[in-house]
């Protein structure tokens, strides 16, 4: 979080950060924020600037309120949503919820405001629910709560990131079952100042993310109704989870944002993908980003020094132009591009986008985990929600861009960039603060930029996987949010009139059908085979994989190249979308989403 005013020479930026290094060297960090500063000595479009401004904190938290789905609180008004996802929430999430709006009813009181509701008329009567501490399994749609054995775990292959030297021979084991906020104990709320941050890739623990027999799911593995409410619940958990080590969670609040039009640099990622969008629908990642990511891939990854050596500044203005007008026509000449010119175009997108790729509004909390927490695995946690919380676009783009970092560092004996070489020289083109409120006190979080860096390089796998109990709140947050909508329904006589024409039409057909199969069977469709379904007999061992084989096998006779590589989708119920793992055992997802769908198709990269 810097600014373009407070960059100075790196022997005093090196001086300021010494105390959080365990002397360890930051010259490549100083060396790039020397070299941005002197690509910018020309002169920057002050209309591009991001201004942060403080307020009060009734209005912080009437914000937070909104962010997280909760603006019925503030209005007043019975909306189903929010009074659903308040029925999800566990003990630490309520406390965190109540303490918000305690403070935004304090401060409208001060104010003589609108008359707000006393917080025990959102919880209950009495007192807020008292949430059990550990996770539950999802609430089935019907509200039958079925028996469940233990759960079978099993390591996850190719999770733990392999990037660098060796780590400790004890790995250490990440469970996504239950609430990160409530699994903090009491020797994990020491709040630590100046922690020092070692460079040694073999500092960094490895983590093994277990999985359970619901298998694994990535954010594009949802639907984005789903995904709305994962970013929902992320802020609230995030927001907890800070609570519970005594931290406070800070953001900025951005109030003005001039955008760019019709161009490559400086212009905001959707607007980006607007573009693109029409000429390559389904695009999720700019394509002038992607076009120098592979043009990267393709030369550089093996040139000592990439990222870190820079191209000439003045040959790097002219490709930008000659790009800015000739892109979208196909006529520019990539061919004459060196690489330290591509690595140096790459950082320059990075760093003039109009918000950050991690969002200005986060910055603070970035920061803080690193500032505030010791342990990596908690550091890690608090990183895994602030990655939930992303815009698509700035997520995507963000796995992009790590994914190529990684493979970076796996040449690392030819370009000689190690993992904290690359950490550093990323970390200022994907910190500055443009805002004038910046000042010299924030290059003090110089080293913990790099660490956040180098955190989200090394554990990237990771970070893509929605925690489990996140989803296991959608699930019965859609429940709730079912039941609230029949309930509302039955007083709505038009509604029912429309719904017994619909019932003639579509539902007594769908019916008949759901009778005709019998317990513990489904009937999964397949549009793209011959045999366009088929209704499968589950058991405790039948996995996503064996369903997948099941078709291939029955429609043997068809070329690969007819029928794409399909995933099993999840459809309906308590859930908008989800693409399974193929080791997700289907009989425990039948359990928990009995009036689910069950779709073959090809899985949107």
């Amino acid at each position: 979080m810097f600014s373009n005013e407070s960059l100075h020479t790196p022997q005093f930026n090196r001086s300021i950060s010494e105390s959080s290094m365990d002397n360890s060297s930051m010259e490549d960090f100083w060396c790039e924020v020397k070299n941005i500063k002197e690509s910018q000595e020309d002169g920057q479009d002050d209309s591009l600037l991001m201004e942060v401004k403080p307020v009060d904190e009734g209005e912080l938290e009437a914000e937070w309120l909104q962010d997280v789905g909760l603006s019925n609180l503030i209005s007043g008004t019975q909306e189903h949503d929010g009074q659903a996802l308040l029925s999800t929430l566990t003990r630490t999430q309520a406390a965190a919820v109540q303490k918000r709006y305690n403070t935004y009813t304090q401060t409208m009181r001060k104010k003589n405001k609108h008359t707000v509701r006393d917080v025990r008329d959102i919880f209950g009567i009495n007192d807020p629910p008292a949430f059990e501490s550990k996770a539950l399994p999802p609430i089935p749609s019907n509200g039958v709560q079925h028996a469940f054995k233990k759960p079978i775990w099993k390591p996850v292959t190719n999770t733990s990131c392999t990037l660098e030297k060796p780590c400790p021979s004890v790995a250490e084991e990440l469970s996504f079952e239950i609430s990160f906020s409530e699994a903090i104990v009491d020797g994990d709320k020491e709040s630590q100042k100046n922690q020092r941050i070692r460079k040694e890739d073999s500092a960094l623990p490895k983590f093994i993310v277990w999985k359970s027999r619901f298998g694994l799911t990535e954010v594009g593995d949802l639907s984005l109704e789903d995904v709305k409410k994962i970013r929902y619940l992320s802020l609230i958990e995030l927001t907890a989870f800070y609570d519970a080590l005594g931290i406070e969670l800070k953001r900025n609040r951005i109030v003005r944002v001039k955008r760019r039009e019709n161009a490559l640099f400086g212009v905001p990622l959707t607007t980006l993908l607007e573009t693109d969008q029409k000429k390559i629908p389904g695009t999720k990642v700019p394509l002038i980003f992607q076009k120098l990511l592979l043009r990267l891939e393709e030369t550089g990854l093996e040139v000592e020094g990439i990222l870190r050596v820079p191209g000439s500044a003045a040959r790097v203005k002219c490709l930008r132009e000659e790009l800015e007008a000739k892109f979208y026509d196909n006529s520019f000449d990539w061919n004459k591009v060196r690489n330290n010119d591509a690595a140096g175009l790459l950082k320059m997108f990075l760093r003039e986008l109009p918000s950050p790729l991690f969002t200005m509004e986060y910055l603070p909390a970035f920061i803080t985990l690193v500032d505030k927490i010791s342990k990596i695995k908690l550091q890690l946690q608090a990183l895994h929600l602030l990655i939930m919380l992303l815009p698509d676009a700035n997520r995507d783009t963000a796995k992009a861009l790590l994914h190529f970092l990684k493979k970076v560092v796996s040449n690392e004996e030819k370009n000689k960039m190690s993992l904290w070489n690359v950490s550093m020289i990323l970390a200022p083109n994907l910190f500055i603060c443009k805002g004038k409120s910046a000042n010299k006190e924030e290059m003090k979080a110089a080293a913990s930029t790099a660490h956040i860096v180098r955190l989200l390089i090394r554990y990237q796998d990771i970070l893509w996987t929605v925690p489990s109990f996140l989803i296991s709140q959608v699930r019965k947050m859609n429940d709730a949010a079912m039941i609230n909508n029949k309930k509302q329904l039955i007083f709505d006589k038009s509604v029912r009139k429309l719904l017994r024409r619909k019932t003639m039409e579509r539902e007594r057909p769908e019916r008949r059908e759901h009778c005709d199969v019998p317990e513990g069977v489904i009937r999964v469709y397949a549009p793209l085979h011959s045999k366009v379904s088929m209704a499968i007999q589950l058991n405790s061992r039948t996995k996503a994989k064996d369903i997948l084989a099941r078709f291939q096998c029955e429609n043997s006779r068809e070329t690969s190249d007819k029928v794409p590589n399909q995933s099993l989708y999840e459809i309906g119920g308590n859930i908008g979308e989800h693409c399974l793992d193929p080791d997700t055992y289907i009989l425990d997802v039948y359990h928990v989403n009995p009036h689910a769908e069950w779709i073959l198709k090809p899985k949107i990269s």
